[in-house]
């Protein structure tokens, strides 16, 4: 598990922002749109933006002839990736950026997400682990480490797209003490909001959702609460967009979800409270009497 601290004290409260810029194959141009959404989440207050999956790069699902081989121009991807980062320690923002990230020789890239600290810094990046088929098999390189942020005093997991449909990562999550998984994700599937809603609900914990504004007439970008409802969404039309939420343990309607339904749900996990009223009862074992 890679734990970093925000160098900030830590209040009760986290603001982030969600965003859903347009992402295009051309790095330059991703890294422009990466900024400006960036500029907006400073002056609406966020302290961490998170973007969507190949925000800076492009994504190979998107345009897999574009990267076939992987002929990338990486020069102008590094030069993108720190010029995003020297804007973060700019504006003080954590930025969870969506690219695709470079291994040696021949080895397939990995399809991560960087982790740039309010100081300007990369200082974790996660790599995504469940890959599908053809990313797999064509594509990219798996990671296999879960990635723990400490901000603010708040507990964020990362994951990346088809990984909402293995609910084993958010539990283990969970089991982390994770506050809120940030999800970025390049997909047209509106089930995927469906699931992220079921996972925030039954975790009682935040699920931020980040996609590029092409995709979001499926799922727009958002940040939904721990009760499973959305507090906020972008635009459903394509449009770039940011969506802000503030994370605060002590709003009223979250109550039943984090102080009642996750303590409760851990102890009925661990099962002592059931193992401790087992009866050893004939009508008990008996599976076909009346």
């Amino acid at each position: 598990m890679a734990l970093r601290r925000s160098q900030h004290s830590a209040p009760s409260t986290l603001t982030i922002a969600a965003a859903q810029p347009l992402v295009t194959c051309d790095a330059a141009r991703n890294g422009a749109a990466v900024r400006t959404l960036m500029h907006r989440a400073h002056h609406q207050g966020a302290q961490l933006v998170q973007f969507p999956e190949g925000a800076l790069s492009g994504y190979a699902g998107q345009a897999k002839d574009h990267f076939a081989g992987w002929h990338v121009d990486w020069s102008t991807l590094r030069r993108e990736l720190d010029q995003t980062a020297a804007l973060a320690g700019e504006l003080g923002l954590w930025v969870i950026l969506g690219s695709n990230h470079r291994l040696s020789g021949a080895h397939r890239p990995h399809n991560s997400l960087y982790v740039i600290s309010d100081q300007g810094h990369i200082v974790d990046r996660y790599d995504k682990r469940y890959l599908s088929h053809t990313e797999i098999t064509t594509f990219y390189t798996p990671g296999f480490t879960p990635t723990v942020l400490d901000i603010a005093g708040f507990k964020l997991g990362l994951a990346l797209c088809i990984e909402i449909n293995f609910p084993e990562l958010f539990l283990d999550y969970l089991q982390q003490g994770v506050d809120c998984v940030l999800f970025s994700t390049f997909s047209e599937d509106p089930t995927f909001a469906v699931i992220a809603q079921g996972h925030a609900a039954t975790m009682s914990q935040w699920v931020s959702v980040s996609v590029p504004a092409q995709c979001s007439n499926a799922m727009p970008a958002g940040v939904i609460g721990p009760h499973g409802a959305w507090l906020t969404r972008c635009t459903s039309d394509g449009t770039p967009d940011l969506a802000c939420a503030t994370l605060d343990r002590d709003t009223p309607e979250l109550r039943i979800a984090l102080h009642a339904a996750r303590p409760w749900r851990a102890t009925a996990r661990d099962g002592a409270i059931y193992r401790q009223r087992r009866v050893d009862d004939p009508r008990s074992h008996d599976r076909t009497g009346s």
